[in-house]
């Protein structure tokens, strides 16, 4: 798969990106989701990523308070990566903060993040106490200070999106992506508008949980002991959903075992490919064989066959 546009930005990235939520060290609210991984383990993740082609990583400040984009800065110069080589997306925390914040901590994520530069900053999540327009002017002035290149939101509406995107238009910036929640168990920005408005807009659609926490890989289904060992809140997540889950496994599991892929492979290609070059994923990972494994997910070019099977087994689910 070729590298897209960033929206209507100048920056190519490639279809798959690394999510670094799981780099959080298991800090805080954190631990409920992903155990603390040691910096070589980080080391050997954010390698098998860059070999696999990936050129782009996303992070944020609630992932650890800084530990996250500490341990991925340190990781990409360990592996010989050059400043230029990569693109990093970060996010500010929006909760009981105002726009304000937005300028006063960036060179915090900076820092840490030093000596890479930020392409990406995005709004985490609609909850400041601050108006859509007031976070979307102080992210504008980032960019023309020359702190940041683009600008992002992350679970926005259809609505906020509008408005964020037509707010940038003023300072002559694009709004570049929407992060969301979306895989092959949850289509509902297919129809809630967030999808529609973004192609309308040249936004693009950047998917977190492209693998619904590891249910989309299918190694649930096959061992459900291993839900034993999974922290509590990721837990419950794969233990609700994992008999209704099993008929989309199994039309993945037979397209993959066709074409000597996996499961996660198969899925990662469809989202990426089923709306155009409309939608980028970035699948996180806890060991390096999972990096590697979703990088090689840009190898696979699915039939419309094979798309459409996918397709209708997941509408029924």
């Amino acid at each position: 798969m070729h590298k897209r546009r960033l929206g209507m930005t100048d920056i190519e990235i490639t279809p798959i990106g690394l999510g670094t939520w799981q780099l959080s060290e298991g800090v805080g609210f954190n631990k409920h989701f992903w155990p603390g991984l040691s910096q070589n383990v980080v080391d050997g993740i954010v390698k098998a990523a860059v070999d696999g082609g990936i050129n782009w990583f996303d992070t944020a400040e609630i992932y650890g308070n800084g530990c996250s984009e500490r341990d991925l800065s340190a990781a990409l110069v360990k592996a010989g990566v050059g400043i230029r080589d990569v693109v990093i997306a970060d996010k500010w925390w929006p909760a009981l903060r105002t726009a304000r914040s937005i300028g006063a901590t960036i060179e915090a994520r900076l820092k840490y993040l030093s000596p890479f530069p930020i392409g990406l900053y995005q709004v985490h999540n609609p909850s400041s106490l601050s108006s859509i327009a007031a976070q979307m002017n102080a992210m504008a002035d980032l960019v023309e200070a020359g702190k940041i290149r683009a600008v992002g939101v992350s679970n926005f509406s259809a609505k906020m999106m509008r408005k964020a995107h037509d707010v940038l238009a003023r300072r002559g910036i694009p709004l570049a992506s929407n992060q969301i929640r979306y895989n092959l168990l949850a289509r509902h920005p297919e129809t809630n508008g967030v999808i529609a408005t973004a192609k309308e807009l040249g936004i693009k659609i950047i998917c977190y949980s492209p693998l619904e926490f590891g249910l989309l890989t299918g190694k649930f289904h096959r061992r459900p002991d291993l839900l034993r060992s999974r922290p509590l809140a990721r837990r419950r997540i794969l233990a609700k959903r994992i008999d209704s889950s099993r008929p989309i496994i199994d039309v993945l599991e037979d397209i993959a075992g066709a074409r000597g892929a996996t499961v996660s492979q198969v899925a990662l290609s469809w989202l990426v490919s089923y709306n155009g070059d409309a939608v980028v994923a970035i699948p996180g990972a806890s060991r390096p064989e999972h990096a590697a494994e979703s990088a090689g997910a840009m190898k696979i070019e699915l039939t419309v066959e094979e798309m459409n099977r996918i397709d209708e087994v997941s509408r029924a689910n």
